[in-house]
């Protein structure tokens, strides 16, 4: 009896030893995690939770924080990323305001301080003082139309496009522009009509933007091309040129706010560097692609991929 009792003790006292080594090795993991949680956020790190450990739901706790820690993480730098290019934005906005403002300040103050200046010059320098003002309503235009795609509160319902007769249109409406600047134009629209779903208004603007990059950037190769295509689910516009092009080093910018292209292209064009975003930015509104490829003074090719409507 007294044996059995024994070993009944020592039985129990181990088993109390087991749970206090467990518990002390459960406490000594929540303080790891604790204070490994809390140096992680207030240095803003991008390490992880390491720990060995036999128990299945501490494992499956460690998951998922590591999980939370990682989304934490992505969410910082697209933040940090938006910030930079905000503040990039902001300089530039301050910037390509200010120039034109400028000039039309010069203008004003040359017509109100110059008495003996004659009515033809006055008219001249009025007309200045109007193309400047209407390029920073244009610009600022532009910044809405920016903020407005990039907020989400933009509508734009979609419908049935005639996508032939849209490409004629706005191929037309450059006819003036290409012919007095000497432009080789190349044409190729299928037999039938091709349909898509999409915006016509917002869809006319994109592929002015598109003809308009065209001619200003690619205008040293005096080509322009526009092409319609289709496979069985999508419809294809190319809008291209044989001018400079664009480099694998600017490829991946030329969709950026503010970026104008003065590196990879002709720099006696500066944009805004909103006009390839703000496009872009309609095109994914309408549930679209746009997709850049160049090869410089061979081709330099923009297409758009739009949802095919067979009905």
């Amino acid at each position: 009896m007294i044996i059995f009792l024994s070993i009944i003790i020592i039985g129990l006292a181990g088993l109390n030893f087991l749970q206090y080594k467990t518990r002390n090795k459960h406490k000594g993991n929540s303080t790891y995690i604790h204070k490994k949680l809390k140096r992680i956020i207030n240095e803003q790190t991008d390490e992880k939770l390491l720990l060995h450990t036999d128990d299945e739901d501490t494992k499956q706790i460690l998951i998922e924080i590591n999980r939370l820690l990682e989304h934490n993480q992505k969410m910082m730098a697209t933040y940090n990323k938006t910030e930079i290019s905000m503040r990039k934005m902001l300089s530039n906005i301050s910037h390509d305001l200010k120039t034109p403002l400028t000039v039309v300040l010069g203008y004003i103050e040359i017509i109100l301080n110059d008495k003996n200046r004659g009515k033809g010059e006055t008219e001249e320098l009025l007309q200045k003082v109007h193309g400047k003002t209407v390029e920073v309503l244009d610009l600022i235009k532009k910044f809405f139309d920016l903020a407005k795609l990039e907020s989400g509160d933009k509508n734009l319902p979609l419908t049935r496009v005639n996508m032939n007769e849209l490409c004629r249109k706005n191929i037309l409406s450059f006819y003036e522009v290409l012919t007095s600047k000497g432009f080789e134009v190349a044409i190729v629209l299928p037999e039938n009509n091709l349909f898509a779903l999409g915006n016509e208004v917002e869809l006319d603007r994109v592929l002015h933007n598109l003809i308009s990059n065209a001619i200003q950037y690619g205008g040293d190769g005096k080509v322009l091309g526009l092409t319609l295509g289709s496979d069985e689910q999508s419809v294809y516009v190319d809008v291209w040129d044989k001018g400079k092009g664009i480099s694998e080093l600017h490829k991946d910018l030329v969709f950026e706010r503010m970026y104008t292209l003065e590196d990879s292209r002709n720099k006696s064009y500066q944009g805004s560097g909103l006009g390839l975003t703000i496009t872009k930015r309609l095109v994914e509104k309408m549930d679209g692609k746009i997709f850049l490829a160049s090869k410089p003074y061979e081709k330099t090719t923009f297409t758009i991929k739009l949802k095919r409507i067979t009905y």
